[in-house]
């Protein structure tokens, strides 16, 4: 790829930074399909649909199929807004089927909770991180970068959330009373909730193992628990799609299928024309 080329894809990922407010995460992911579309197809500052379609012909997944073009779509329009000489060529994303995002019912958390051994300082952070995460909805990454000070008057203001955006959070009192335990025995000056046994923040791996090892589940489900029961429970959409930090109402719409799931599973079991 020749230097003009380059300062291009520069400009396009300040341009995701600051515009679009994008993760660092995120631009990596658009500029390696980019680099992988100009070493197969040649100038990005040329493209044509022709040459897009044969690159994307070789991606049976949807959905990897839709992140590469989201990542050309973006940069096209880039170019196009910038007058960088690249047509402005629009290619509809594949249709991929929706699949219900898997939760746990309260119940199911709460039976978890009951195998952790309370009388330790581990046992007290692991409950305290399971209850955190399904009372706040974070993400891991945003639970782990959480400091005590972010922390004020039962809310919660996650800062480094995904594309840059500051949102506040309440913490249910039961998940407050958990962190309470387990921060009132610490002794180690750091400013992380959640830490190691040697006293260094807690990764990524570890948070996994920990909710792994007694709910079975990755981090991640116990967001959707936590959606899923602000839906089923009759909360508005945008609050949810507020709390959950989506810059998107479509994001946030998928749980109104469970809600209809639910709907469907209430009538069949308790409607007596289902008994005839």
């Amino acid at each position: 790829m020749d230097r003009s080329a380059a300062e291009i894809l520069e400009a396009f990922a300040e341009y995701l930074q600051i515009v679009k407010g994008l993760s660092p995460k995120s631009i990596d992911s658009y500029l390696t399909d980019l680099r992988q579309l100009a070493e197969e197809q040649g100038d990005l500052l040329k493209l044509e649909t022709e040459s897009i379609l044969a690159f994307l012909s070789r991606f049976d997944n949807k959905r990897t199929l839709n992140r590469k073009l989201a990542s050309i779509n973006a940069f096209v329009n880039f170019c196009h807004r910038e007058k960088l000489g690249t047509s402005r060529v629009k290619i509809p994303m594949a249709r991929v089927p929706k699949t219900l995002p898997k939760y746990l019912s309260h119940e199911e958390i709460e039976a978890g909770l009951r195998y952790i051994d309370r009388s330790t300082p581990i046992g007290r952070r692991d409950y305290a991180l399971i209850l955190f995460l399904y009372a706040s909805g974070c993400r891991i990454s945003e639970a782990l970068a959480v400091q005590r000070g972010d922390l004020v008057d039962g809310w919660l203001k996650i800062r480094y959330a995904k594309g840059a955006r500051e949102r506040m959070v309440p913490l249910a009192p039961a998940a407050l009373k958990a962190l309470e335990e387990h921060l009132k025995e610490s002794d180690i000056a750091s400013p992380y909730l959640w830490l190691n046994y040697r006293g260094e923040p807690l990764s990524r791996v570890s948070a996994y193992k920990i909710v792994r090892k007694y709910l079975g589940v990755s981090p991640h489900v116990l967001r959707h628990s936590f959606a899923t029961a602000l839906i089923l429970g009759g909360a508005d959409l945008r609050v949810v799609q507020e709390l959950l930090g989506h810059s998107s109402l479509i994001t946030t719409q998928i749980y109104t299928h469970i809600e209809r799931q639910h709907l469907r599973r209430t009538v069949e079991t308790y409607h007596p024309i289902n008994r005839i």
